[in-house]
């Protein structure tokens, strides 16, 4: 008798540590759906999303190789509220269709644990329903903006205004069900943490 299937939401801000709690479950043996990847699959050249998007927004929209622009369309929608709306109703379908394919297909490999990878999940409404529990990856706000500079070598104006147009830490607090606070911890640490929660989902 196989143990029920746990379907877990993981999300977390910028610079949270969300991908590298995501690698450890893996290893763990869960099933990764990742959102993220996901959307850039569909405005990839060839992507799903690519024919809509040009009728909605323009041809001047897709580079010549025949992706989503990625940046221009970043530019767009982050200063226009109805142009994110817009590309959102286009994007968010067509990822829940390819995320219900794939946790069935996970499901049907006899899977204990399928973790979807979403970092809009508190802002998006949608998911809780879908998912049996909610994992949050917290830490503070000034450890967030150190992490992304370093990484992506961004200044910390630009990582202030993502950070502000994510949900806020309280919400996502508010949301988990279960919390790993990742502050003063090293990779490795993380890692140690991550393998102790995983019986909790079935691992």
């Amino acid at each position: 008798m196989h143990p029920p299937l746990q379907r877990i939401g993981l999300t977390g801000g910028i610079g949270s540590g969300k991908s590298t709690v995501a690698r450890v479950l893996v290893d763990c043996g869960a099933a990764l759906i990742d959102a993220d990847a996901i959307s850039r699959q569909l405005t990839a050249p060839g992507g799903a999303a690519i024919s809509a998007l040009a009728s909605q927004f323009g041809p001047h929209i897709i580079t010549a190789e025949g992706a989503m622009d990625r940046d221009r369309m970043r530019q767009l929608a982050f200063n226009d509220p109805a142009i994110k709306k817009q590309l959102e109703a286009i994007i968010h379908p067509l990822v829940s269709q390819e995320s219900l394919r794939q946790s069935s297909a996970a499901a049907d490999a006899g899977r204990a644990c399928i973790v979807f990878d979403i970092p809009l999940l508190v802002e998006s409404g949608r998911w809780r329903q879908q998912l049996d529990r909610v994992l949050v990856v917290d830490c503070t706000e000034n450890t967030q903006i150190a992490r992304v500079m370093a990484r992506n070598a961004l200044t910390r104006e630009s990582v202030e205004k993502i950070i502000a147009a994510q949900a806020s830490r309280a919400q996502r607090l508010a949301a988990a069900d279960v919390c790993i606070c990742n502050e003063g911890l090293s990779l490795q640490a993380l890692a140690r943490l991550v393998c102790q929660l995983a019986p909790r989902f079935g691992l």
